[in-house]
Parts: C-alpha cells; structure tokens; sequence
C-alpha cells in the first residue's frame, strides 16, 4: 500500500485550507485526491483546470466512459 505525505484538515492553511473547505462544502468531505495534493495546493488548481477544459469538450456520459476505460487500462480499483 502506497502512502503520501498530506497535510491534515486542522492544520492546513492558505490554498490547501481554501480546497479543503471547498470540498467539505461541495461534497461533504474532503476526497482522498484533494489531500494528496495538500503539499502543493497549485498543483491542484491546475488540474482540476484541465480537467475542467476537457469536461467542456464532451458529454458527461462520454467523460465517465472514458475515465472508467482509463482507469480499467490501467488496473485502478480506486
């Protein structure tokens, strides 16, 4: 099992505060991938922009078929 360095809830600060609100808000919770990109919050404001851009692009429905293709290709079960 692989474990990444996060910065916990109760002690982010700036960026990483601001996206963990955001998601506790949005979602309810904060998503495993908001936390692994905690160290380095800018990171995170770029892809969640590209994937936002590729989003546009498609269908919602085509946008899961792909990414549940991807993630088949490559074994992920999360």
């Amino acid at each position: 099992m692989t474990f990444i360095k996060i910065i916990p809830e109760d002690q982010a600060e700036g960026l990483a505060h601001e996206q963990y609100q955001s998601a506790l808000k949005g979602q309810g919770y904060i998503p495993n991938y908001v936390k692994a990109f905690s160290l380095h919050p800018e990171v995170y404001d770029a892809w969640a922009k590209l994937i936002g851009a590729i989003r546009s692009r498609m269908r919602l429905r085509r946008y899961e078929l792909v990414t549940f293709a991807a993630a088949m290709a490559l074994g992920c079960r999360y």
